[in-house]
């Protein structure tokens, strides 16, 4: 058998980086349009709520016309990065208002439904059942895409939001051409399990898929809302200590962070094995959840390290549950426990989102990110039935 080409995995990485640069490209630009626009104060949770609702419907649909199985993936990557990078980059084009953010946000979802799924496929098709440490570095590629918006909002300056726009949806189409160009359809592709509606409820009878799902959804509950406020919680400090932290600089180094945690999980993951490396990220996680009201009282130093810790943690699971997801999923039934499971998971974000927006108006912000902690204990009970027991020695 050959060995696989060098490039394989770094031009996978780059170009799911490239691709998923779309996900926060709207959250980047808002506080500079909002004024502009003339936007809600809410449109932080709508336009990531959108963003989200696009993906779940994008899953689905891709799932239910099986388009990765009956398409070459390599293609529905690039298709999907061109028209994903086109939606993005509509808001150039059309008219400001509130309604086209929501739709363009909407319509860049259904399309990085075929980009983070699809790159995870074309990864599993090249190297199959040793995927080990790349999956850690595919979801680190995720977390830095979905940062690098942000870094481009701060390098951009306060004069042009559209250069955020502009370079991610450039950024996605050159990650698009190198899926095709350089990656192609691994040795190991194989026709998937297709989507089967009438096993979803049957699925989650098999335990130990149901402890790894239910842990991913108290995981996802935390990660998408904390990534969504953070330049919220950023100005919030600011203004209460007269500093200035750059919330777009800041935003991007703690979410980048997460990508360390997901490389770092996935190296010692090979001899902990995920389930435990997925129950010590989110304890810390969790934690750092119950005693965010503190962290407003800090130095800015002190701030800024907890916050960059959280980013760490947070993230830092997300490859071993999606692991976790694969090895208990029926094995009959795979296409299908997969897909309600990502789909359940990121449709739990908007209820997430949601909330924390309107008690963001309700409440002291200092116990806004308290109320993630209800994620991590869910997750938690749940996850820390899939780590093995030592057996007790039989006595005499």
């Amino acid at each position: 058998m050959n060995k696989t080409p060098n490039r394989i995995l770094p031009t996978i990485v780059f170009s799911q980086f490239a691709g998923t640069s779309l996900w926060f490209a709207g959250n980047a630009i808002l506080p500079q349009i909002q004024s502009s626009w003339n936007l809600p104060d809410s449109s932080i949770a709508h336009v990531t709520s959108m963003v989200m609702l696009g993906f779940i419907a994008g899953t689905f649909t891709f799932a239910i016309f099986s388009i990765a199985d009956r398409f070459k993936p390599s293609m529905v990557f690039l298709t999907c990065a061109i028209l994903g990078a086109l939606m993005n980059a509509s808001l150039l084009v059309f008219p400001g208002s509130f309604t086209v953010l929501l739709v363009a946000r909407f319509l860049t979802g259904i399309f990085i439904a075929g980009i983070y799924p699809v790159g995870m496929k074309i990864a599993s098709d090249w190297f199959e059942g040793k995927l080990g440490k790349a999956l850690g570095f595919l979801v680190g590629a995720l977390v830095i895409g979905s940062a690098f918006p942000h870094l481009l909002n701060y390098t951009g300056g306060q004069i042009s939001w559209k250069l955020v726009l502009i370079g991610t949806s450039v950024l996605s189409v050159l990650g698009g051409l190198a899926m095709y160009l350089l990656v192609g359809e691994g040795p190991f592709r194989k026709k998937g399990a297709h989507f089967q509606p009438n096993k979803l409820v049957e699925v989650f009878k098999k335990k130990d898929f149901r402890s790894a799902a239910f842990g991913y959804f108290g995981h996802m509950w935390e990660l998408y809302t904390f990534w969504a406020f953070l330049p919220f919680i950023i100005n919030y400090y600011n203004q209460q200590h007269q500093t200035y932290i750059n919330p777009s600089l800041w935003t991007f180094i703690i979410m980048a962070m997460g990508a360390l945690g997901c490389v770092f999980g996935g190296y010692i993951s090979i001899k902990q094995g995920s389930a435990k490396v997925a129950f010590k990220f989110l304890t810390l996680s969790g934690i750092l959840c119950a005693i965010s009201p503190a962290f407003y009282q800090m130095e800015q130093s002190q701030f800024l390290a907890v916050l960059m810790l959280w980013g760490f943690a947070v993230i830092g699971d997300s490859a071993q549950f999606s692991s976790l997801n694969a090895t208990t999923a029926p094995r009959n039934y795979v296409g299908t426990a997969l897909t309600i499971a990502v789909s359940i998971g990121f449709l739990l974000t908007i209820p997430s989102i949601q909330l924390m927006g309107y008690l963001s108006g309700k409440m002291p912000t200092e116990w806004l990110l308290l109320t993630l902690v209800v994620g991590p204990i869910f997750g938690l009970f749940y996850t820390r039935g899939l780590i093995q027991q030592p057996k007790k020695k039989k006595q005499n």
